[in-house]
């Protein structure tokens, strides 16, 4: 067994990248993106909406950038070769950043499985100023592949599926992200309510 399912939960802090006070100026007015990367079936879509229902209770500007949701629409011209995957993330994260510099918290749930994808993500939100948080949300696959809530491993498995993310198409996961999430561990909402006290600590709501 993963022996992430019974990480303590204390470890998962990592802590804010070098300070820049332009980048973690209070996202009240700066804006800020919460970028959420892990497995398909770690609970990013389920923490995303938690997180944004309970930051709306402090401010309105709040969005959320699903993966599944882009796919079928903006980014439904894309595949899933390594190509494609570095180009889905960089219209997600120009689109985060565009939304950001309004004002708004945004909340990215994707799967974003390379480490270059998201450093580039990170770079094009630092270079605009932007306080760039990432997520890791740490389930290991088999936990994952049990919750299979759409049924994608299922499919990976049989052929139907091919180059899925943890089957046939690797994942590599953050090297320094901001926060581990162990959503194998706890629920949902403990994970979601973490994340929350973290941002809370670190960044002024208003």
């Amino acid at each position: 067994m993963d022996a992430s399912i019974h990480a303590p939960l204390v470890s998962r802090i990592r802590g804010l990248k070098s300070p820049d006070p332009d980048v973690t100026a209070p996202i009240a007015s700066k804006g800020a993106i919460v970028w959420l990367t892990g497995l398909s079936g770690s609970g990013k879509t389920t923490i995303a909406a938690g997180l944004a229902d309970a930051l709306r209770r402090d401010r309105p500007g709040v969005c959320v950038l699903d993966g599944d949701e882009l796919r079928r629409g903006v980014n439904s011209d894309l595949g899933f070769s390594p190509e494609d995957r570095a180009e889905n993330v960089r219209r997600v994260a120009e689109m985060a950043r565009l939304l950001a510099g309004e004002g708004l918290v945004v909340i990215v749930a994707l799967i974003s499985p390379f480490q270059k994808g998201r450093s580039n993500a990170r770079a094009i939100a630092l270079a605009a100023k932007i306080a760039f948080i990432e997520v890791y949300l740490n389930c290991p696959m088999a936990v994952c592949e049990r919750r299979d809530p759409k049924g994608l491993y299922k499919k990976a498995r049989t052929g139907t599926l091919t180059e899925f993310t943890g089957i046939d198409s690797g994942y590599e996961a953050p090297l320094e992200p901001e926060i581990v999430l162990f959503t194998a561990a706890e629920s949902a909402g403990e994970s979601t309510t973490a994340l929350l006290e973290f941002l809370r600590d670190r960044l002024v709501f208003a």
